[in-house]
């Protein structure tokens, strides 16, 4: 097999032709103003190698790929606890559906739906005012990077806030089940911040590295999160992580993702490499188009798929 190197070069020239293919998250409107004609590819091993190709050194919206490390937090804070207020099974619904959760009395069916993960934020803001659960996951991300320069884009946050009306019908419809604590405008202010954090896909990729180490960070050997807990947030993600997409997405790539509208993907191949790539321009269920190939290509190149393992 060829290098690593020489692989995410290859698939980054093979879509280079399609670049702008999809269609950017314009109902964000910050989101609207990205250039849609790039790609990025970072892909780094439990070795200690990072392997890098087009635009993987420029900032992105890491969007609701902030729901994972969002979840590890909340995890840290109560434990399972948290799954007597969010589901663990697949949506097959869009992620800001309302129609589900009404029928299911304000309980979420996964983390990573907007409703999920919006309860997953109120759990973090607990004993916390919302600036300090902003600090609080800001730190966090970093220390999985190791890069301070990580960073929150106001005016994403601004812009989601300004438009996010569906997020707080969802938000309020939950707190009128009991599901919500704190009050909606302090949750969602957290919320949309955290869905704004700008990271690199170079940065995205060294932060998911606990999540193909059992845990731990292979670069320190601090651990993160247990082998158990690793193990099963890879689950979740494998299953949840592209909302109704998330079928196919195991289907063509086999490995734990998230996505977010920003047009990122976070792919862990467990024991082996965490992976992030980036093209803002989306498919018809909000995950990158081209991201979605390229992780494609690089899972058949590789052989990495869970269920070639």
């Amino acid at each position: 097999m060829p290098d690593l190197q020489t692989i995410v070069e290859d698939i980054h020239q093979a879509l280079l032709p399609r670049l702008g293919e999809g269609a950017v998250a314009d109902y964000i409107p910050q989101l609207a103003k990205i250039n849609p004609k790039q790609l990025g590819i970072a892909v780094a091993t439990t070795g200690g190698e990072l392997h890098l190709a087009g635009d993987a050194a420029t900032p992105f919206s890491i969007q609701s790929i902030s729901k994972v490390f969002m979840l590890t937090l909340a995890l840290g804070k109560v434990g399972e606890g948290i799954w007597k207020r969010v589901g663990r099974e697949p949506s097959g619904s869009p992620f800001n559906s309302i129609v589900q959760l009404e029928r299911e009395n304000g309980i979420p069916r996964n983390p990573f739906i907007n409703a999920g993960a919006i309860a997953v934020t109120d759990t973090v803001l607990a004993g916390h005012q919302p600036r300090e659960a902003i600090g609080e996951l800001l730190r966090f991300v970093r220390y999985l990077a190791d890069d301070d320069t990580v960073s929150i884009d106001d005016a994403v946050a601004r812009s989601e806030t300004q438009t996010g009306f569906r997020n707080f019908a969802l938000a309020n419809f939950m707190r009128s089940f009991g599901n919500i604590d704190h009050p909606v405008e302090h949750v969602l202010g957290v919320y949309f911040h955290q869905c704004a954090l700008s990271m690199t896909c170079a940065q995205l990729a060294r932060a998911g590295l606990f999540l193909a180490a059992r845990g731990a960070n292979p670069l320190t050997g601090h651990t993160v999160v247990s082998a158990k807990r690793a193990r099963r947030i890879n689950a979740l993600m494998l299953m949840c992580g592209h909302y109704d997409g998330s079928g196919e997405f195991a289907y063509r790539v086999g490995l734990p993702g998230k996505s977010g509208v920003g047009g990122g993907i976070l792919c862990v191949a467990p024991g082996v490499a965490s992976v992030a790539v980036w093209s803002p321009g989306l498919n018809k269920v909000g995950n990158s188009l081209l991201g979605s190939e390229a992780l494609e290509m690089l899972a058949a190149r590789t052989g990495w798929s869970v269920f070639d393992m």
